[in-house]
């Protein structure tokens, strides 16, 4: 028997995106300008955060630029799988907040067909791999990490440096709390501290 390709016999292909780097690099900025076309193509498009991230705004996703996107805090990234119903495109942010379970989520979201498109920073202030990204990059389709630029050279900066006393690896915070720097000034800070 013969079965006309068509649109409901045909299985919709999703995978994994990410976009990765330091504070200040435009991880948001992308993932935004992602999902908004994404949205002009008048595909169905959901966002997600952690909820406690509220820096901006606490329901908004917005870059450090002021663009910004409605989106839907969660606690868990448990929820977005019960939340995603229907949904071409999702949008996850500041993903290196959330849990663990977060690399299988967003599997279990692109094997059902959907385009998954994570940001987060890839490393803590100690230049360590960041909460679930290293296991989101390892099974990512496409892996985009963007740069900052260096505040103390001006060569691309990849670490995301702090600049307070604070000890605890989660600190919310902006320019008061972090500058942008290559590993050469990174390597020279930390030797100091030493």
């Amino acid at each position: 028997m013969f079965l006309e390709n068509t649109s409901k016999n045909k299985q919709r292909s999703g995978w994994i995106e990410v976009v990765c780097g330091s504070m200040f690099s435009g991880k948001t900025e992308e993932l935004i300008r992602r999902l908004k076309r994404a949205t002009f193509a008048k595909q169905k498009v959901e966002i997600f955060k952690p909820d406690t991230d509220i820096r901006y705004d606490q329901v908004e996703v917005v870059s450090h630029d002021q663009n910004s996107i409605p989106s839907t805090p969660v606690s868990a990234s448990s929820s977005i799988l019960l939340l995603a119903d229907g949904c071409d495109v999702i949008g996850i942010d500041e993903a290196q907040f959330f849990d663990r379970e977060l690399p299988n989520v967003c599997r279990q979201l692109a094997n059902k067909g959907i385009r998954v498109i994570v940001a987060g920073l890839d490393m803590d202030f100690k230049g360590n791999p960041f909460g679930p990204m290293p296991d989101l990059m390892a099974m990512a389709e496409y892996v985009t990490k963007v740069h900052a630029i260096c505040v103390r050279c001006g060569s691309l900066a990849q670490f995301s440096h702090r600049i307070t006393t604070e000890k605890s690896l989660i600190l919310l915070g902006e320019t008061e709390h972090y500058e942008p720097i290559c590993r050469t000034c990174f390597n020279k800070v930390t030797s100091e501290l030493k």
